[in-house]
C-alpha cells in the first residue's frame, strides 16, 4: 500500500461535518494524534476490500497482548521496551511483536528512535489537553446525528449505559467506573452512525483509558448529573440542549482533570531531591 500523507484531524472533522464551525487558531493544534487517525482510515479501507473474515494473525495477537500490558501497567509511560522479552511473555516470535509495536507507535502509545529502540511514549500534559479538545469538537457534533437517528432500541441502549455507569462502584480510581463512563460516551456516539468519527473517538478514549487511567478524575456527583442531563435531552429529541450539555460536560471534565494534573506535577517537582 502506498504512503498515506497525514491529514490534520481538524480538517477531517470539517470534511465529515461541513456545518461544524472551527475557530481558525485550532487548525494548528492536534497534530500529535493525526497519525493514528490516518491508521484507522487505512485500516477501514483495507477492511472494505476483504470479502471474507480472515483468521486472527500473530501480529493482532501481539497487539492485543501489549494493549493488555499497558492496561495492567506492566508497561508505563517512558519505559524502555525489550521486544524480545515481550515475545517470550506472549509466546511469539520477534516479527509480530515489532509489527504490533509499529502499529502502537502510529497510535501514539509507543515511540521509536534509532540506536534506542522502542519505548513507551512519555506522560504528556499537552497530549491530555489535546485529547479533551478533540472530544469537545467531536462529541457535540455526533450527538446531533444521534438525536436525529435514535429509535426506541437506541434509547434503551443509552439508558442501560447510563444506569451501568450510575450503579458502578463510586470510587475515583476504580477502573470499572472509568470503563462504564467510557461506554456511556461511546454508546452515545455510536448511535450517530458516523463510523469514521466514532473510530477516532474510540482511539481518544483508548489513550485516556489505557495510558492515563490513573489520573485524578472529576467530581462523581457532577458527572452523574451531567450524564443524566445528556440522556434526558436526547430522550426529548432536543438537539440544541443535548449539544450544549455534552459540550459543557466535556469542558468541565477537561478543566478539572488538567487542574488536578498540574497540581500533581507541581507537587512531584517540590518533593524531588
Amino acid at each position: 500500500m502506498g504512503h498515506i500523507r497525514p491529514i490534520g484531524p481538524i480538517l477531517l472533522l470539517v470534511l465529515f461535518n461541513p456545518l461544524l464551525s472551527v475557530p481558525p487558531f485550532l487548525f494548528q493544534k492536534f497534530n500529535c494524534i493525526s497519525n493514528f487517525i490516518c491508521v484507522e482510515l487505512r485500516m477501514a479501507q483495507t477492511k472494505t476490500k476483504k470479502q471474507t473474515k480472515q483468521p486472527e494473525d500473530s501480529s493482532q495477537v501481539a497487539y492485543q497482548g501489549i494493549r493488555r500490558m499497558i492496561y495492567t501497567k506492566e508497561l508505563v509511560p517512558g519505559q524502555k521496551i525489550a521486544y524480545r522479552d515481550l515475545g517470550e511473555k506472549l509466546d511469539l516470535s520477534p516479527t509480530p511483536i515489532i509489527q504490533a509495536l509499529k502499529r502502537l507507535e502510529l497510535l501514539g502509545f509507543v515511540c521509536h528512535e534509532p540506536n534506542r529502540g522502542f519505548y513507551m511514549s512519555p506522560f504528556s500534559l499537552k497530549e491530555i489537553e489535546e485529547i479533551y479538545e478533540m472530544r469537545e469538537l467531536i462529541e457535540p457534533s455526533l450527538v446531533a446525528d444521534t438525536v436525529r437517528n435514535i429509535d426506541k432500541k437506541g434509547l434503551a441502549d443509552l439508558k442501560a449505559a447510563l444506569e451501568a455507569h450510575l450503579s458502578a462502584e463510586r470510587d475515583f480510581y476504580l477502573k470499572e467506573r472509568l470503563f462504564k463512563n467510557r461506554e456511556f460516551h461511546l454508546t452515545l456516539a455510536s448511535l450517530s452512525k458516523k463510523e469514521t468519527q466514532i473510530r477516532i473517538l474510540h482511539n481518544l478514549f483508548d489513550i485516556l483509558f489505557l495510558k492515563y487511567s490513573d489520573l485524578p478524575r472529576s467530581s462523581l456527583v457532577a458527572t452523574d448529573q451531567e450524564h443524566q442531563e445528556i440522556y434526558d435531552a436526547v430522550a426529548l429529541r432536543s438537539m440544541d440542549r443535548a449539544q450544549t450539555v455534552l459540550k459543557n460536560h466535556v469542558t468541565n471534565v477537561k478543566v478539572q482533570v488538567l487542574s488536578s494534573v498540574r497540581k500533581m506535577l507541581a507537587e512531584q517537582e517540590r518533593s524531588e531531591f
